[in-house]
């Protein structure tokens, strides 16, 4: 009886109270996340269309992820923006829409018409103007999302009488589970869509192939779609409950404060947005001037921008308060600052391994519905333990979780395979990891976004969510240059071939790519280690 009760009362407590707090002011929000999340769906056909049609190198790849993740540092100046513009959030959702489909359609020309495209500039031109316009696009939709989360969440009730801040606490950490949710959920669909795509594509010829990627690229115009409806639908549903409130004898004021959580209006703050400004011209200028190191110093000066404007927004803070944010954000900064493999790791389960489109998309399917269920399940440890606890979890996981794949480059299939009949083969061994894996890379978002949503003054809801973004997606750009630097040491090459003759201009070559998937996983688990240690001992420690 007392197991029962323990179990029904878990029950309730991880899935039933995640549906009690739903509240459908948290559509249009949750809506603008799915679509970030169906972005993933041109993600293999990219992989696939670079390694057989681009004679790119992965140190280059790593170096365009880099000046792909500039406009994510710029979350913050955008975030006060957002702010400053917030009855015009719509027009911002249009214009990242329009980026993103101008981006979406430029692969589709290249893949569908290869020939033409090639006459107006080179190809690589090409790719690499669709990989700067995404990400601006999604870093717009992106922070009028975040902000969009605060005001879904209910301050009042029906009647106009102020909720518990409990209650709103906890519908603030089910909107921020929700959001990720939504995310994992667009992923869910993408791979299962690219399942049934790349079903026997792997006997295609060329030709046929191509007008598989390129439909799917057609089919990805429905993630502006996505995100417009989204922001029509959340303010149809502002409109709705505005006039609820009116019935109910509020002010405007009073309706205001309701939905945003104060009735003071954003004050403009010069410093940020001339700071923002300085940054994007400092990052061009730098990024045309083809000066030598011309990354390292867009990122050093990227930093020293955006830790000054940091540190002007945290006087809206109390100081401990303050403290614990810079704390959380240099530990999260460290953990999504490890390098990664590179793109040699996917090469070689293509070339060697044998996984195919249809194969990676079974991974991905996996990796995301397990996501789901992880999310679910752990949604108690993200609400009782401090992001630090949460951060090491992680870092420990993902040293453990790197030993399948190195062992896969030296070979544990061709063991475990004949010892278990088979059964444990190349693929086994992939979806294992992906199965561990996939729950815990999603929650360490969530109690920080939810943290950012209780504590952030309301009036700058977009710009405190973009606070902690602009730091921890700086990492994103370390990152990138750390893949960069071990990719020119640890050469990494796949074959490529004419498209036209089919002659070899680049042969395969993957002797160095077990030391640097080595080298990757001892530096992945002993920095964010160490910073933790040095953080939790300092007194910027967090609890939070």
């Amino acid at each position: 009886m007392n197991f029962k009760y323990r179990l029904a009362r878990w029950y309730d407590r991880t899935v039933l109270d995640l549906a009690r707090q739903f509240r459908w002011s948290f559509v249009p929000p949750l809506m603008v996340y799915l679509a970030a999340g169906v972005s993933g769906l041109t993600s293999i056909v990219s992989i696939f269309f670079i390694k057989d049609y681009l004679g790119l190198s992965a140190a280059f790849l790593a170096g365009l992820t880099f000046w792909a993740g500039i406009p994510w540092t710029l979350k913050m100046p955008l975030g006060h923006l957002v702010d400053l513009m917030w009855r015009w959030k719509a027009s911002l959702v249009y214009l990242g829409a329009g980026l993103i489909a101008l981006s979406l359609m430029i692969m589709y020309g290249l893949i569908a018409h290869t020939r033409e495209m090639a006459q107006v500039a080179s190809i690589e031109t090409w790719f690499v103007l669709s990989a700067i316009l995404a990400p601006v696009g999604y870093v717009v939709q992106d922070v009028v999302a975040d902000a969009m989360t605060v005001e879904a969440v209910p301050t009042v009730d029906a009647s106009g009488a102020p909720r518990p801040a409990d209650e709103v606490k906890a519908m603030h950490t089910t909107m921020q589970t929700l959001g990720r949710f939504a995310v994992i959920s667009g992923s869910v669909m993408v791979a299962a869509f690219t399942i049934y795509m790349f079903a026997g594509a792997a006997e295609l010829p060329a030709a046929e192939l191509a007008k598989v990627y390129a439909r799917i690229y057609l089919t990805a115009l429905v993630i502006p779609v996505l995100s417009v409806a989204g922001v029509i639908l959340g303010d149809l549903a502002l409109r709705r409950r505005e006039r609820a409130l009116r019935l109910e004898g509020l002010s405007e004021g009073e309706i205001r404060a309701a939905h945003s959580g104060n009735a003071q209006t954003t004050k403009p703050k010069p410093w940020l947005l001339v700071g923002g400004l300085a940054f994007a011209v400092f990052a061009i200028s730098m990024g045309a001037s083809g000066l030598p190191f011309t990354q390292e110093i867009v990122f050093a000066g990227s930093m020293v921008i955006v830790i000054l404007l940091i540190v002007g927004l945290l006087d809206e803070l109390q100081p401990d308060q303050a403290r614990a944010l810079v704390g959380t954000a240099i530990v999260i900064f460290a953990f999504r600052a490890v390098p990664l493999p590179g793109p040699g790791q996917v090469w070689f389960e293509i070339d060697v391994l044998g996984f195919d489109q249809q194969f990676l998309s079974v991974l991905s399917l996996i990796t995301s519905c397990l996501a789901l269920v992880g999310m679910v399940l752990l949604r108690p440890l993200m609400a009782e333990r401090s992001i630090a606890y949460i951060v090491a979890l992680l870092t420990i996981a993902a040293g453990v979780l790197a030993l399948p794949n190195i062992g896969l480059y030296y070979g544990l299939h061709e063991w475990t395979a004949p010892a278990t009949g088979g059964i444990v083969d190349a693929r086994f061994i992939a979806i294992l990891d992906t199965a561990i894996e996939s729950p815990l890379g999603q929650i360490s978002m969530i109690p920080m976004l939810a943290w950012i949503a209780q504590n952030a003054p309301r009036q700058l809801k977009a710009t405190f969510f973009a606070v902690m973004a602009s730091f921890t997606n700086l990492a994103i750009s370390a990152s990138s240059l750390a893949t960069r630097y071990l990719n020119e040491f640890f050469i990494v090459t796949r074959e490529v071939r004419d498209r036209d003759t089919g002659e070899v201009t680049v042969t395969a070559n993957y002797d160095q790519l077990g030391i640097l998937l080595i080298v990757v996983a001892v530096i992945s688990v002993a920095v964010p280690l160490l910073t933790i240690f040095a953080i939790q001992w300092s007194r910027f420690h967090t609890e939070q």
